[in-house]
C-alpha cells in the first residue's frame, strides 16, 4: 500500500476511458522512486476493433521510487499521473480548489473548467461524474461509463516539496477500484511488469493472462472482513540451499499471510521470522556490516558487488518457488553499500508485504477468478521495446 498519508476531502467521480480488442487494453507506467472483484459490465462501453490490444511505452525516473500510471481527466482532457498501487482501493486525484494540496507535476485538476464535469447525488452526498481517457501506443483508448474517483481538496504526503504524482490508482478487488469498475468482460484480470528502469506496462482483461515456461503461480486469497488486498500465503523463505519454513512461527498460516503490492517498495516481513532470514543471511556473506540509519535497520554490508550474496526464493502457496535475481533482493544503497531489501515490522498488528522491488522484471498477473497470482521471469526493459 503506498505510504501517502493523507487526509482527503473525497467526492466520487465518474470517467469515461476506450477499449482495445479482445477486452484487453495497457496503459503508460512510469517508474518512480519512494520508499468484491465487482462487475459493472453495464457501466462500461466497449470499442471492439480486429488486431492487436494497445499498449504503451513507459518510463523510469529514480526520483520518486513508485510507479505510476498516465490518465487524462476532463474536457479538455488533463494528462496526471497516479501512482499504481494493488493496495489501495480508490482511484483518486488532487482537485482544485485546495483546502492544502502537496506539490504536483502536473497541473492540479480543476472540475470547474471541465465541459464535462457533473454532479449527482449518491450516497446521501454530492458525487461529481468526469471523463477520463486511458491511452495506449496504439491510439485505441479504453472508454468507461461512470467510474467512481476521488477527488482531493485536502492532502498531505511525506515526500515534502518534490513535486509527485497527482493521486493513487488503487487496483484491489474492491467495487471501487479501477479494475473492479471495468465490468464481466475483463473478469478483474490485471498484469504488470515493473522495469527498475527504462519501460514498463500494465495489461487489463484479455491480454493480463500470464502464461508461458517458466511461469510459477501461486493462490490468491482475499479477506473481505480485513481489507481489499491481493494475500499470498508465504511458506518459507530459502536463502542459498537453507530453507527459513514459517512453520511453527507466528507468521504461519493457511488463509494468506501476506499482502502483494505494487504501491510498497521493499517487502515487510514480522520481526519474528524476519530475524531468521536475516540470520541465515548473515551466515553466508562475508563482508563487513554496517549501520545505515535511512535504511530502516536494513542488514547492510560494504561490498562492490552482490556476488557474495545468497540467491533468495519465496516460497507460496500453490507451488510457486519464485527465485529472485539477486537486483530484487539487494539494494544498492551508495555505491560500495548494499542493503537486503527486507524490512522486519517490530509492530505485529502491521500486515507483511511483498512490494515492487521484489517485483522487478517478473511479468505479474492477478486472475481473481482462478484465485491466482503468477509470476512469469520478463526482462521488463526490453520485452515491449
Amino acid at each position: 500500500m503506498f505510504a501517502l498519508f493523507l487526509q482527503i476531502i473525497i467526492t466520487c467521480f465518474l470517467f469515461t476511458v476506450t477499449a482495445s480488442s479482445r477486452h484487453g487494453f495497457t496503459a503508460d507506467l512510469l517508474h518512480r522512486r519512494l520508499s468484491s472483484y465487482s462487475s459493472s459490465s453495464s457501466l462500461v462501453s466497449i470499442n471492439t476493433q480486429l488486431g492487436s490490444s494497445p499498449y504503451a511505452d513507459t518510463f523510469y525516473d529514480s526520483s520518486l521510487f513508485v510507479y505510476v500510471m498516465k490518465l487524462q481527466i476532463g474536457t479538455p482532457p488533463i494528462e496526471i499521473e497516479a501512482i499504481l498501487d494493488t493496495g489501495s482501493e480508490l482511484l483518486w486525484i488532487q482537485c482544485l480548489p485546495c483546502l492544502n494540496c502537496y506539490n504536483q507535476k502536473a497541473p492540479i485538476f480543476d472540475p470547474s473548467k471541465s465541459s464535462s464535469f457533473k454532479e449527482k447525488r449518491c450516497h446521501g452526498h454530492s458525487c461529481p461524474y468526469e471523463t477520463v481517457t486511458i491511452h495506449s501506443t496504439s491510439g485505441e483508448p479504453f472508454v468507461m461509463a461512470e467510474t467512481t474517483f476521488g477527488c482531493g481538496h485536502n492532502n498531505s504526503w511525506f515526500g515534502g516539496d518534490k513535486p509527485s504524482a497527482s493521486g493513487v490508482v488503487g487496483l484491489d478487488w474492491i467495487s471501487s477500484s479501477l479494475v473492479s469498475q471495468m465490468g464481466e468482460n475483463y473478469l478483474g484480470l490485471l498484469s504488470y511488469c515493473l522495469a527498475g528502469k527504462g519501460t514498463s506496462k500494465i495489461n487489463f482483461g484479455g491480454n493480463a493472462i500470464v502464461a508461458g515456461d517458466g511461469t510459477v503461480s501461486a493462490t490468491m486469497f482475499i479477506k473481505p472482513k480485513e481489507s481489499g488486498n491481493f494475500y499470498l500465503n508465504l511458506d518459507a523463505i530459502s536463502v542459498g540451499e537453507n530453507r527459513v519454513e514459517t512453520l511453527g512461527t507466528p507468521f504461519q498460516a493457511l488463509d494468506g499471510n501476506i499482502v502483494i503490492d505494487s504501491g510498497t517498495l521493499y517487502t515487510y516481513l514480522p520481526e519474528s521470522y524476519c530475524n531468521k532470514v536475516k540470520e541465515a543471511v548473515e551466515d553466508v556473506v562475508t563482508a563487513d556490516r554496517i549501520q545505515v540509519e535511512v535504511m530502516q535497520n536494513m542488514l547492510c554490508y560494504n561490498s562492490d558487488t552482490t556476488d557474495m550474496f545468497p540467491v533468495i526464493t519465496f516460497h507460496f502457496s500453490g507451488g510457486a518457488d519464485l527465485v529472485l535475481d539477486k537486483y530484487n533482493m539487494y539494494v544498492e544503497y551508495v555505491p560500495g553499500t548494499f542493503c537486503l531489501a527486507i524490512v522486519c515490522n517490530s509492530d505485529p498488528t502491521k500486515r507483511a508485504f511483498f512490494g515492487s522491488r521484489a517485483q522487478n522484471n517478473l511479468l505479474v498477473g492477478y486472475d481473481p477468478s482462478s484465485q491466482l497470482v503468477s509470476f512469469k521471469p520478463t526482462d521488463c526493459s526490453a520485452l515491449w521495446s
